[in-house]
């Protein structure tokens, strides 16, 4: 198929995997990217406008749109294929000539942080919707939806991968992600036990006082072959859930295994499918359970190290990479 794909197109991105999983099952793929509309540059005139109006910039909304045209008139695709594209005008989004037209989630479309008012208008008329939260399946049916299909979260081969530890230093637990309201509190009390030894990476983490007088080891976000070095230095790598999407599983489920890292996540049905606990990762449901487990692993770091590759295996052979997405993506549009 030939297909226009609208989405965020950053090094690292999920939106850029994707699009590359599509290409690699086989499709010809154009990509326009969306950034400049979904991630304005921080204290540029779009993102001030932003801030100000409540919306996104009219004239860099007004250029995506313009290229997503010319681009179509010229390339004709069989396929218009929309990855969490909420910002766009979904009216002219909608008359861009193809066969049919998917608008892609990956994030919870219940949560008003992943939906607006102008996608809701238009959520009816996209031929399918594809999200990775199964309970939004029915949900979206019930508001309308034409056709719904549930494909999981993936990993990318490119970016994650087993890395070699830059620097001897290792620490005892890690968590790579967004700072969140939900998930401070368990940090700050990981950082007083652990110190140096807790490793945190992403936006936000640096702005907590009390993460800095525990001696945490803070750093930003972590992109592409960056994310994997990272999950190099921790015996055991976090998988925390954004309880706002309701998650069951996340991105994270599928990229700390396949990046070699020992997946150390929130017990969940999903989780308990996709990895034996015990032997190919270790599940837990509260905090005392959660420190017996980084403890356990920091005295056996051989334990750590087997059941680490174990979960590396079963991943990497289980079809979970982009590429297999895509090709459920496509069976569904078929």
């Amino acid at each position: 198929m030939k297909i226009l794909y609208v989405g965020d197109d950053w090094v690292g991105s999920n939106a850029r995997s994707l699009a590359d999983g599509f290409r690699e099952a086989g499709h010809e793929v154009v990509v326009v990217d969306t950034t400049a509309v979904t991630l304005p540059t921080r204290f540029g005139v779009p993102w001030t406008y932003s801030k100000v109006a409540g919306g996104r910039a009219p004239w860099t909304l007004r250029a995506v749109h313009d290229r997503i045209d010319r681009i179509a008139a010229d390339f004709t695709p069989d396929l218009l294929f929309a990855f969490k594209s909420v910002h766009l005008d979904q009216e002219r989004l909608l008359t861009v000539p193809a066969a049919i037209r998917v608008h892609y989630s990956p994030d919870d479309v219940a949560n008003p942080e992943n939906i607006t008012r102008d996608y809701l208008d238009y959520e009816e008329y996209w031929d399918l919707i594809v999200t990775t939260k199964r309970h939004n399946v029915p949900e979206l049916r019930e508001r309308g939806a034409r056709a719904v299909t549930f494909v999981a979260s993936a990993y990318d081969p490119a970016w994650h991968r087993p890395m070699a530890r830059r620097g001897a230093q290792r620490h005892a637990a890690g968590f790579i992600g967004a700072r969140r309201p939900d998930r401070v509190e368990l940090m700050t009390a990981l950082a007083n036990r652990y110190g140096p030894s807790l490793a945190v990476y992403g936006p936000g983490w640096r702005r907590e006082p009390d993460l800095w007088r525990a001696d945490a080891t803070l750093r930003g976000p972590v992109y592409g072959e960056h994310f994997s070095t990272a999950v190099a230095t921790m015996t055991a790598n976090l998988v925390l859930l954004n309880s706002a999407n309701r998650d069951t599983h996340t991105c994270r489920t599928f990229e700390i295994p396949a990046a070699g890292g020992l997946f150390v996540g929130e017990r969940t049905s999903e989780h308990a499918e996709l990895l034996a606990e015990g032997t190919e990762c270790f599940l837990f449901s509260d905090r005392a359970e959660l420190l017996d487990i980084i403890d356990r692993c920091d005295r056996e770091p051989a334990l750590a190290a087997k059941v680490a590759e174990a979960g590396y295996q079963r991943i990497v052979t289980g079809g979970h990479r982009y590429v297999d997405r895509a090709r459920e993506i496509i069976d569904a549009v078929r």
